[in-house]
């Protein structure tokens, strides 16, 4: 029997809990640390459109469950021709820090998989180093970082 693979990574940010929910589902503020644009604000049922600057396709997102200032899920095309659910959730640690976890699963233990986990778990600990640097310094640091995997 094959074990289904999780992707889980976490940081603390130095910023309450509401400041990081708004940053996550807000697609101006998300321009500054993670895709490119939006058809949208997250809200729970809804279906988006995200672009990321590297990528030329538009990705569909479906919103699952929206707590306030506490999670946000969301299933996407987290490899080719596979639906994963992405959980996000806000921990508050004091007035003004905040732990996020990010948690992926939808893989089955298989090559696919485990190619998926590598490049996955690769893609959400930088999301979090920009998001961190965007909320806590105001510095961008995906701005021309991935230029180089944009298709020729």
């Amino acid at each position: 029997m094959q074990v289904p693979l999780e992707i889980k990574t976490a940081i603390q940010i130095g910023k309450p809990a509401h400041e990081i929910f708004e940053a996550i589902v807000d697609p101006d503020k998300m321009k500054n640390y993670f895709i490119s644009k939006s058809t949208g604000r997250m809200e729970e049922g809804k279906h988006i459109l995200w672009n990321f600057p590297e990528f030329a396709a538009d990705i569909p997102i479906r919103i699952g469950k929206i707590e306030q200032d506490g999670s946000v899920s969301f299933y996407w095309q987290g490899a080719a021709g596979k639906e994963t659910l992405v959980e996000i959730t806000l921990e508050p640690q004091s007035d003004c820090a905040t732990l996020v976890r990010i948690t992926e699963k939808g893989m089955m233990n298989n090559l696919q998989g485990i190619s998926w986990l590598g490049s996955n778990t690769e893609g959400w600990a930088n999301c979090l180093a920009c998001m961190k640097a965007w909320l806590e310094y105001g510095i961008n640091l995906r701005k021309g970082a991935f230029d180089f995997m944009r298709k020729k």
